[in-house]
């Protein structure tokens, strides 16, 4: 009876080691998912130089007390550099930037009063031959897209020349706000187009040059394109 009991128990036993693998074949296995790639989120941080061009119209004022006051159109093109930094922290991106220029912006008058200093054959002509800006930047990131407004000093010449051929030439210190729209089309490049407002106050044209003191004054607004390298 003994030997009975355990032939029968060894026959289960090889039974149910045969069993095994098949019934392990047939438990589903876990799917196996390979991982998600993420994208870093893009970065506005780090220096960066360009290049840009534009166009700028305004006015020059000239003032003297004597005999009124005459007022330019000016305009013409510009073409400059720029060099900054930019700090993102959240969506807010803070930045540095300071820029100079060619410009070809100028304007000429033969009206007025009788007896101002823009009367006679010849025009009085103001021109402006370089502008430069230094200013802060607050923008706002949307990924790749940052619209941003900026202020600060600006900085440039203003040649008067009156109706008599004397003329004065200095490089003025003034201000300049504005806003623009900035495009980061690659991972180092961007693209920006932006508005500028400077006011370079106004220089003085003593009457030894000009016939009478005459103050002249440079009001300018800027529009332009931009390309960036960030580093």
């Amino acid at each position: 009876m003994k030997r009975f009991i355990l032939s029968a128990c060894a026959g289960l036993a090889a039974v149910a080691a045969m069993a095994a693998p098949s019934l392990a074949a047939d438990i589903p296995r876990p799917a196996y998912k390979a991982p998600v790639y993420v994208a870093p989120a893009f970065s506005w941080s780090g220096f960066y130089i360009g290049v840009n061009a534009g166009y700028g119209w305004g006015h020059s004022d000239w003032n003297n007390v004597p005999m009124g006051n005459v007022s330019l159109g000016t305009k013409g093109a510009l073409v400059g550099g720029t060099v900054g930094y930019n700090l993102q922290t959240g969506n807010f991106v803070f930045g540095v930037e300071g820029d100079i220029s060619a410009s070809w912006m100028n304007g000429a008058s033969q009206g007025g009063a009788a007896g101002t200093v823009c009367i006679g054959p010849n025009s009085c002509e103001t021109v402006n031959s370089w502008l430069a800006t230094g200013r802060g930047r607050i923008g706002w990131a949307w990924d790749r897209f940052m619209p941003y407004i900026t202020g600060g000093a600006s900085g440039g010449n203003i040649k008067a020349t009156a109706n008599s051929g004397g003329s004065v030439d200095k490089t003025k210190l003034g201000w300049v706000v504005g806003a623009g729209l900035e495009w980061a089309f690659t991972g180092n490049w961007s693209t920006k187009l932006e508005y500028l407002y400077t006011d370079l106050g106004n220089v003085t044209c003593e009457a030894s040059a000009c016939g009478v003191e005459t103050t002249v004054s440079l009001k300018t607004n800027i529009v332009r394109a931009g390309v960036n390298y960030r580093f």
